[in-house]
């Protein structure tokens, strides 16, 4: 109507003109009617040309309206689309059964809307759904299970070596109590045999637990009154280590010794003393010492002797001696 309306305004329009172009001849002799009616023509063709834009504004209006819908309708047919893609995948029929069914049972007041919104709350609420989950479930069961018999066998096998190192601990505590005891008397006697009239003995620092317990030496030398190794001079510490040294050998004997300047510290009368007490253990075992005593050398077997050649290199020197043979 609004375009019939326009060109019923274009007719009149050109109707106009053409009057105007009749009188021409009339308006030239009647200026001022021509310009009166030039005046009134030309209100009248900004009327029209308004009505034109009011209506070209319309047109506007009705494309975009158009366009507008075109855009809805397209997002329509896509939403219907996804609503049948979603009800195939995920309900796994057809929409046509889908709008079919029967609407479950609602509460009192509750809507299909409320209802559908609060079951899709729900299921956020639980989460993505694993479709794997069985056969994981599966594998951690059997996994488990494979565990704890594991978990079994290691706390068998522990209570089985708890038992056994308790067991080796009470052997090892009764083999070290033993081997205390003898190394602890043989100390005793050494000691009276390498300080005439002094005292030694051997103390356990931890008594009720030996194989954990540290060794105390205490000694007393003949006519002297301290019992610290810390206040004895240094030949004398020295003779109290070979008489724990010594006393070892004989709680536990072995068929071969091996000594490196034990006696370096010793003087005379506190070499002598040494001496006999190698001269003790000479027919329990065989004894190699590594000496630059004289008097040790004498007391030898045999010497087997290092020197230095002038032309840097060492030489082995042997002797079989046999002292008051």
């Amino acid at each position: 109507l609004e375009l019939t309306h326009v060109r019923r305004l274009a007719g009149a329009v050109a109707d106009s003109r053409s009057r105007i172009t009749d009188h021409l001849a009339d308006l030239e002799q009647r200026r001022q009617q021509r310009a009166a009616a030039a005046r009134a023509i030309a209100a009248r063709l900004g009327d029209v040309r308004q009505l034109r834009a009011g209506a070209e504004h319309k047109l506007e209006e009705t494309r975009a309206n158009g366009r507008r819908t075109e855009l809805e309708e397209a997002e329509t047919r896509l939403r219907l689309e996804a609503a049948v893609d979603t009800v195939r995948r995920e309900l796994d029929c057809e929409p046509d059964v889908a709008v079919a069914a029967e609407c479950p049972p609602l509460e009192a007041g509750a809507s299909p809307p409320t209802r559908a919104r609060e079951l899709e709350r729900e299921l956020r609420l639980l989460g993505p759904v694993n479709p794997l989950a069985v056969e994981e479930l599966a594998a951690l069961e059997e996994r488990h299970e494979f565990l704890t018999a594991q978990l079994d066998d290691v706390k068998t096998t522990r209570r089985d070596l708890a038992r056994v190192i308790r067991s080796v601990e009470e052997e090892m505590t009764l083999l070290l109590a033993a081997a205390y005891a003898d190394v602890a008397e043989n100390f005793a006697a050494l000691f009276e045999t390498l300080f005439p009239g002094g005292e030694g003995s051997l103390r356990l620092t931890n008594p009720d637990h030996i194989l954990d317990a540290g060794i105390e030496i205490e000694a007393r030398p003949g006519g002297k009154s301290a019992r610290k190794l810390s206040l004895l001079s240094g030949g004398e510490r020295s003779l109290c280590a070979l008489a724990f040294l010594f006393a070892v050998f004989r709680s536990r004997p072995s068929p071969f010794y091996l000594l490196d300047e034990v006696e370096a510290a010793l003087d005379d009368v506190n070499l002598h003393r040494f001496l006999r007490l190698l001269d003790e253990f000479r027919s329990e075992a065989q004894l190699v010492v590594v000496s630059h005593q004289k008097r040790t050398m004498e007391a030898a077997d045999s010497l087997f002797g290092v020197t230095m050649q002038p032309g840097g290199s060492s030489k082995v020197l042997s002797e079989r001696v046999r002292v008051g043979g």
